[in-house]
């Protein structure tokens, strides 16, 4: 349960999960990143140490250049660990919230 936790904490940096979806495409340069998102190298290489910590993401030298890609097998993990967390079924529409004397609708 910890190594969940630790997982979803790590992806609560907005440019993190950026970073996953630009990666989703292709595998990029930090340079190339850093572009993209219209941050510092600095900070790309940063979040690209705590994803390739968690093994989210793998690098590959080819000359001079380092790339980063998704490792998509511990992709694919996180999203089954998400899967079994989310079992209440709330996924097609509305969750109702029940207070003790109001019920609330409340759009996802």
């Amino acid at each position: 349960m910890k190594e969940s936790a630790e997982l979803f904490k790590l992806l609560s940096v907005d440019k993190r999960i950026e970073i996953i979806e630009l990666l989703k495409k292709d595998a990029m340069s930090v340079n190339a990143l850093a572009d993209a998102l219209g941050i510092t190298q600095s900070a790309v290489s940063q979040h690209l140490r705590v994803l390739k910590s968690a093994g989210l993401v793998k690098d590959e030298r080819h000359g001079y250049w380092i790339y980063y890609s998704l490792n998509r097998d511990t992709l694919e993990k996180c999203r089954g660990r998400l899967n079994r967390i989310c079992t209440c079924g709330c996924s097609g529409g509305h969750v109702d919230i029940k207070r003790p004397h109001k019920r609330i609708t409340v759009p996802k």
